[in-house]
């Protein structure tokens, strides 16, 4: 899914890198040729009673894991008629083997058109699923960047596009009579079913966001929702989620309410500092309320007019380098003070393909929120911008 133009370029780069390009005519018969060659030039030099045309069966093999269905039968052909050629000056003791090594290419060579048409049909059906779960999600999710009175939220939702099946991330901002609130959640598990969940959870925030007074009956909603969900789910023979959630309630006044439901916890940036925003031990995810020794309270932070707050899923928090170590996310943004918020998305995201090395290995959604200038008395804004 592509939820800003930004991103749309940004991810359009990543797929061209990561994604192999089809194999080109010109290379296969290249290799074709070139492997051909080097084999008969090893068996003249070893002697003329050295048979190495049987090692091209090898060949359309190979070619099955990326060409098309038309390219593997090329090189099928290609071989057998190879082999066949070799035969010509072989010796009559030798015959009745060469037919049995003929055979033998042609049985191998129609599994490999086999296994070249089974995967071309499979990449189809991955295609057309991510395809459909996208759509699904462009109409579950509001595209960047989101706005109230009180803040203007920047950000990105990209699932892991080696995958078919789209995990459940989900974001909402909400203006209510109570203030702005803010909703980030990861659904437990991946494919429709984790979208079907992320559905049910993010239509009970929108709905309770407005409707209830307080943060903890907006969570309290949420808890409902997700309960809900299970028991259909259960009657439908489909396992039970949980779902990690951070909801914040933002009004005019500095300091922010925030209920962490076993979520990532937010980071706060001013100039060059950022740190974890201190909300103590969070509470149980959302559809484990029965586990949990207690209700459910509000936290209070600290979200002065100039700093950056930022919300993620555990897909930023919790990728590795190739070495294994988890990306540092307070570390590497320390250093973005100048970076404005409208580009931020976008550059972790790229500060987290290249860590990663291209490789994110699970789905990434990203919220940078900013609080709006406020108005001068004169009727102009305050110096302080939203970025």
């Amino acid at each position: 899914m592509r939820t800003s133009s930004e991103l749309g370029e940004a991810s359009a780069a990543g797929a061209e890198e990561r994604g192999a390009p089809p194999l080109s005519w010109a290379v296969l018969l290249f290799w074709l040729v070139l492997f051909t060659l080097v084999l008969a030039g090893i068996g003249l030099y070893l002697g003329r009673e050295t048979r190495l045309a049987p090692f091209l069966v090898v060949l359309p093999a190979l070619v099955a894991g990326r060409g098309s269905v038309r390219q593997t039968a090329v090189a099928s052909v290609w071989v057998t008629v190879t082999i066949v050629g070799a035969l010509f000056d072989a010796a009559e003791d030798t015959v009745a083997a060469g037919v049995a090594t003929v055979v033998f290419a042609v049985v191998i060579n129609g599994l490999s058109v086999v296994r070249a048409a089974q995967r071309v049909r499979s990449e189809s059906e991955i295609a057309r699923l991510r395809s459909a779960a996208a759509a699904l999600q462009r109409q579950l999710l509001r595209p960047f960047p989101l706005m109230t009175d009180e803040l203007i939220v920047h950000g990105l939702y990209q699932p892991v596009e080696e995958d078919s099946r789209v995990g459940g991330d989900v974001y909402e901002v909400v203006e209510s009579p109570y203030g702005s609130r803010v909703f980030i959640a990861d659904v437990q598990g991946k494919g429709l079913p984790a979208i079907s969940a992320a559905f049910a959870v993010l239509s009970a925030f929108r709905e309770a966001a407005v409707a209830e007074p307080t943060l903890t009956a907006v969570v309290d909603a949420l808890e409902e929702a997700v309960l809900r969900h299970n028991s259909f789910a259960a009657q439908a023979g489909e396992s039970e989620r949980f779902v990690t959630a951070l909801v914040l309630g933002v009004g005019a006044e500095e300091e922010v309410q925030a209920i962490n439901c076993g979520h990532v916890a937010p980071l706060i940036l001013h100039g060059d500092k950022a740190a974890p925003v201190p909300l103590g031990e969070p509470y149980v995810p959302l559809g484990l309320d029965g586990l949990s020794p207690g209700p459910r309270t509000v936290e209070w932070f600290a979200f002065p007019q100039g700093s950056t707050l930022l919300l993620c899923t555990d897909g930023v928090t919790e990728a590795r380098d190739p070495s294994g170590a988890f990306y540092p996310l307070a570390e590497r943004t320390a250093s973005w003070a100048d970076v404005r918020a409208a580009d931020m998305p976008t550059a972790l995201y790229r500060d987290l393909r290249r860590y990663t090395a291209g490789s994110p290995g699970d789905d990434t959604a990203l919220m940078v929120l900013r609080r709006r200038p406020v108005p001068e008395p004169g009727g102009g804004t305050g110096a302080v911008g939203a970025g």
